[in-house]
């Protein structure tokens, strides 16, 4: 068959490498794609949200399936706009409606879905512009640390832990009256902070059933030892160790069937992953969040340890027989570094040649924010390069990507050399 896969980073390069393994695919395009992920298909010239550039590239390269990688075309309803156009109607997208995507574009949304069923989470309230006053007050009442939470996508940047009621109370009218993170913030939800250690949980369903992926830890913050500023994500390690066997089944038990079954009863169909970002508050699974797509860095970490046809998973996604395709997990450790530009999170530095990549010795190089000017490959994004490596131990795994990783150059370049040493 031949695929589309929608987006341009880190992780689209790891489904478009596992998706090119696949006997089953013909022929793999990428739109936009990256540097790195021409490798495995022909990119197209076409952006994420440009609907109808989309369609013609849908009709004209006889495409059978659609990935949806990143989360911008999933809330705005690419699924649904397949789905109203007769000539692309019956061609599947992977990936939610824009009504199962509000898991993730609107956290009052998910806060409540969760409240509905059961699912364990933080409590917290929601506020707007004009119950500011009632909002102050919730933050006198609430207990430090206290997390701020914009409730529109604002590109992972939305989420801040104030420390004191002078800092919550200053970023609460910074988010709702001067619109800090734009139309994301005109809504505010205020959670209690969890104590705890985080971990993402991956979720395939086709709506009536799940397989449970692969789950990874990812490291937010720019400097070693977690300090810094938060970022998209500078490494990630699958499997971890704190989630056993009686951790995931919690997981499975308390958060996993009654997501799924709520959205079945609340007739949202979900073709596509859940996200779930979890909180292990003392062997007890807390629910932080819910993104519609897969995590990045996290897939560069979790295709690797696939060892299943995922193309015949994503059909079985597409038909709705989930169920009757096999996974098969490996029990090797992937541990993902990322590469970032001078600057980074902030103003970062661009149109940096890459040298180097063919020195790597055992490990994956999953391109991200890159680019090709003829033949040399360039910077494009914060995010520039991300090395996996897949080993019998987490150590060698850790070691072997770190390693691998300082054999790439470019100016500027930066990357964390702790990843996942916490977990050893």
């Amino acid at each position: 068959m031949n695929i589309l896969l929608l987006g341009s980073g880190g992780r689209e390069s790891a489904f478009a490498w596992k998706i090119a393994q696949s006997p089953k695919c013909k022929q793999l395009f990428i739109a936009p794609g990256n540097a790195g992920t021409g490798q495995y298909g022909q990119n197209l010239d076409v952006k994420v949200t440009d609907f109808e550039g989309i369609k013609k590239a849908v009709l004209s390269n006889n495409i059978d399936l659609v990935l949806v990688g990143p989360e911008e075309p999933l809330v705005k309803g690419i699924h649904d706009f397949f789905l109203a156009d007769g000539e692309i109607r019956n061609v599947p997208v992977i990936g939610p409606r824009a009504e199962g995507a509000q898991l993730e574009g609107s956290k009052d949304f998910s806060k409540q879905f969760m409240q509905r069923h059961n699912i364990p989470t933080a409590t917290s309230k929601t506020f707007t512009k004009d119950t500011l006053e009632d909002g102050l007050h919730y933050l006198a009442t609430a207990g430090l640390p206290v997390v701020l939470k914009a409730d529109g996508l604002a590109a992972g940047k939305g989420v801040l832990i104030c420390l004191s009621l002078e800092e919550a109370q200053a970023e609460l009218r910074s988010m709702l009256m001067d619109a800090k993170f734009g139309d994301a913030s005109s809504m505010v939800v205020i959670e209690q902070f969890l104590q705890g250690i985080e971990l993402s949980v991956f979720v395939m369903t086709d709506g009536s059933h799940y397989k449970i992926l692969p789950e990874a830890k990812d490291y937010k913050r720019i400097g070693e030892g977690d300090t810094g500023l938060n970022t998209g994500g500078m490494g990630s390690v699958s499997p971890v160790p704190f989630a056993d066997a009686a951790f995931m089944q919690k997981v499975e038990e308390r958060v996993i069937i009654p997501t799924v079954e709520g959205l079945k009863a609340e007739n949202i169909p979900y073709k596509g992953f859940i996200f779930i970002g979890l909180m292990n508050c003392e062997g007890e699974p807390q629910v932080i969040e819910y993104n519609c797509r897969m995590g990045d860095p996290e897939t560069e970490s979790v295709m690797p340890r696939i060892e299943s046809d995922f193309v015949d998973l994503l059909i079985g996604v597409a038909e709705g027989n989930l169920d009757q395709k096999e996974l098969t997990i490996s029990n090797k450790i992937a541990a993902t570094v990322m590469m970032v530009s001078g600057g980074y999170p902030g103003d970062y530095l661009k149109h940096k040649a890459i040298t180097g990549t063919e020195n790597v010795r055992d490990s994956h190089v999953f391109h991200a924010g890159t680019y090709l000017d003829g033949e040399t490959v360039k910077t494009s994004g914060g995010r520039v390069l991300a090395v996996t490596s897949l080993q019998d131990d987490m150590f060698t795994a850790l070691q072997q990507a770190t390693a691998d990783t300082s054999r790439i150059y470019f100016d500027g370049m930066y990357f964390r050399k702790d990843i996942g040493f916490d977990l050893l």
